[in-house]
């Protein structure tokens, strides 16, 4: 029997490698990055189209990973965002089409949110009806990324939109808080786009992945003006956890990204929360930095 073979741009990043590990062993995977790397296969940009027919070819679905980041603002030309972010991505779309893939996911940002998130009274409670307000070169590419694979979804290429919330190395007493609302695990992300590469959302679909909150909507006032107070009532385990190692919790949330349709729409749930940072910290993982 036949492997799927699937295709990974940016397949030597954070996130291209964790959903290269995830598919690996079951399936035919070809990763696709400009920098070396055990995940990637070919080596190349995302403007060379002969590249990217190569590498599509019999794929049943991209996932496109491939992008500059928020650190590479003020270092790069808003030029350079343009061509990989935006050029980058309509190749990809335009050449996965006419290969005959059938399905895309394009890995975006939470930070694109942006000035959505500031209110001087109360916590943002966001979820994907809360209307982007892109701040950076970075946030506006990604979402006219976003907007090319909304015109480019079809019946016969359906296009999912993963915007995962903070995933990178970190403080851990940062990174543990985060993991309530506004964080997320790289295994936790892979495992949504290999959802979104199957479920049944229509043409196109648009999903915030961040970690399970214990807030609700009512707790935003306090979330801003008392944060470890509602931390006591809703994450008790958290704030324990917090006061046998002598953190301090956070005095303010200015945010929460909401993933309830993701695991509605896509039947994902995310598997790694605030105890996985302290268990990763104790372990001594690079994947979390000392208090």
């Amino acid at each position: 029997m036949r492997m799927a073979r699937y295709a990974i741009t940016g397949s030597s990043g954070r996130i291209g490698r964790a959903i290269h590990r995830a598919l690996l062993g079951d399936h035919d995977v070809v990763g696709l990055d400009r920098s070396p790397c055990s995940a990637t296969s070919m080596i190349g940009d995302l403007c060379d189209e002969d590249l990217l027919k190569r590498a599509f070819e019999g794929c049943e679905a991209v996932y496109h990973t491939a992008a500059l980041h928020a650190p590479h603002v003020d270092i790069l030309p808003d030029e350079e965002f343009e061509r990989i972010n935006v050029e980058g991505t309509a190749n990809v779309l335009r050449i996965a089409s006419e290969q005959g893939v059938r399905r895309v996911v394009l890995t975006s940002t939470t930070a694109l949110y942006g000035y959505a998130s500031h209110d001087d009274g109360k916590a943002t409670w966001i979820t994907e009806k809360t209307t982007p307000q892109p701040r950076t070169i970075y946030h506006r590419t990604k979402l006219a990324a976003e907007a090319l694979a909304c015109d480019a979804s079809s019946d016969a290429l359906k296009i999912g939109v993963i915007r995962m919330s903070r995933c990178f190395p970190e403080a851990a007493p940062l990174m543990a808080v985060y993991r309530l609302h506004r964080g997320i695990d790289a295994r936790d992300v892979a495992k949504a786009h290999l959802a979104a590469a199957q479920a049944d959302f229509g043409r196109f679909g648009v999903f915030i992945i961040s970690g399970q909150t214990p807030f609700n909507p009512g707790d935003c006032g306090a979330l801003k003006s008392d944060a470890g107070a509602v931390l006591r009532e809703r994450a008790l385990d958290l704030a324990e956890a917090f006061d046998a190692r002598h953190w301090t919790l956070p005095h303010s949330i200015d945010r929460i990204y909401v993933a309830d349709k993701a695991q509605e729409v896509l039947g994902w749930k995310s598997e790694f929360g605030f105890a996985e940072v302290i268990d990763e910290l104790d372990r001594g993982s690079s994947e979390v930095l000392p208090a």
